[in-house]
């Protein structure tokens, strides 16, 4: 991981922001997520800024480009079978089989960084928006 934070650049304040997710979302009754992108020229990972929280599938599925990468930090509430809530937070790696090698490459890199910076147990790969449907299914088995 040391080589990644020196070709990498997470900032403070993106710090405190996923760590603040991840806290508020830990009891959440709807589903809550944030997307991460990285700076081409800087290499900094910081939030999308077009919106700050998303609270469904469908929503995040809207603002994906069809040929950029994204990190999404999704905490999404789930009824185990026994009745108990569970709120599994993870991160999504979309990677869409159009973007260019170089780009593969640079958030390739960075996953292993956002994963611990994060603090999330369980990243889940996506190639396109219609995978995200198929999340509530693999965060309960």
């Amino acid at each position: 991981m040391a080589s990644e934070s020196r070709l990498y650049n997470i900032s403070g304040e993106t710090k405190e922001h996923l760590r603040k997710f991840r806290l508020t979302t830990s009891r959440a009754s709807k589903p809550q997520a944030v997307i991460y992108l990285i700076d081409k020229t800087t290499h900094e990972i910081h939030q999308d800024a077009d919106k700050v929280i998303y609270t469904s599938l469908d929503e995040i599925a809207d603002d994906l480009p069809d040929h950029a990468p994204r990190f999404i930090l999704l905490s999404y509430p789930l009824t185990m079978p026994d009745g108990r809530l569970s709120v599994p937070y993870v991160l999504l790696y979309y990677l869409p089989i159009t973007c260019n090698a170089e780009t593969r490459m640079l958030y390739a890199g960075a996953k292993e960084l956002i994963r611990n910076t994060a603090e999330v147990n369980k990243v889940i790969d996506i190639e396109s928006t219609e995978d995200l449907e198929d999340i509530p299914g693999q965060l309960a088995s």
